[in-house]
């Protein structure tokens, strides 16, 4: 195997001040960032700074291997996580969090047989609008863990009789197959001090609590409730039990 040709030593400089290792029972989380992003907001630029993390069972601090490494994969193949923060994240007395799991119809497509772009978008807001906080896109979420064909096939399910729930059964998966520990790690890496999820899964403030975060609140994210998903949006209560105070989510006006 012929010898990898040495990068730049202005290369390697530039990027090694934005990685940061680390250490899991698996290996190690490389966290890369942070990087500017300014975002278009409903009609406004909200600054961000954008980090991205990879999953890797081998532990270095050899920057230029970890870089070898990648062009010999082919990492376009595989989706990897991110994290937007806004403002002084790590300092802020308060600041809001949503761990965010991608959704391909409903993000990109804007799909209205779930609430999952609307919540995208507002968590955003709310964010911005509270000054301090950090949305996490976690990319292998998709279909609460299943994937986006098997997502696929269990839409063609619920458009014959199935609830969401019953549809990830029937393939054989769980209700609700989402880990969260990645993100959690990472979320040690950026902050130590409390913080406030937005969510109305109560599987997501477990993990948190589990993992030893102070969680000091939680701020419930309802709204775009239409035909198409008013279904979609009780079976999340009646079965998968989210939290709705008093927020009548489901009512159509």
């Amino acid at each position: 195997m012929p010898a990898v040709k040495p990068f730049d030593s202005k290369v390697i400089s530039l990027l090694q001040e934005r990685i940061q290792r680390i250490r899991t029972d698996r290996g190690a989380i490389y966290l890369v960032g942070p990087i500017k992003l300014p975002v278009n907001l409903f009609g406004e630029t909200a600054q961000f700074q954008w980090y991205c993390w990879l999953n890797c069972s081998e532990v270095t601090d050899d920057l230029e291997r970890i870089i070898a490494n990648l062009s010999s994969t082919n990492l376009a193949e595989y989706q990897q996580s991110s994290v937007l923060v806004h403002g002084d994240f790590q300092n802020a007395d308060h600041a809001l969090i949503r761990f965010h799991s991608i959704c391909h119809t409903g993000d990109i497509f804007g799909s209205k047989r779930c609430d999952c772009g609307y919540q995208l978008k507002q968590s955003m807001k709310h964010i911005a609008e509270h000054g301090n906080g950090a949305l996490f896109y976690l990319a292998n979420h998709e279909g609460r863990g299943i994937g986006l064909f098997s997502k696929a096939l269990a839409y063609i399910l619920q458009e014959n009789g199935y609830d969401t729930v019953e549809a990830n059964l029937q393939l054989g998966f769980a209700d609700d197959a989402r880990d969260y520990s990645d993100a959690i790690q990472v979320l040690k890496a950026l902050r130590t001090k409390p913080v406030t999820l937005i969510t109305n899964n109560p599987r997501k403030l477990d993990a948190l609590k589990k993992a030893g975060m102070d969680v000091e609140d939680r701020v419930q994210l309802w709204g775009d409730v239409s035909e198409y998903n008013e279904n979609y949006l009780k079976t999340k209560i009646e079965r998968s039990g989210h939290l709705n105070e008093g927020q009548g989510c489901c009512d159509n006006d």
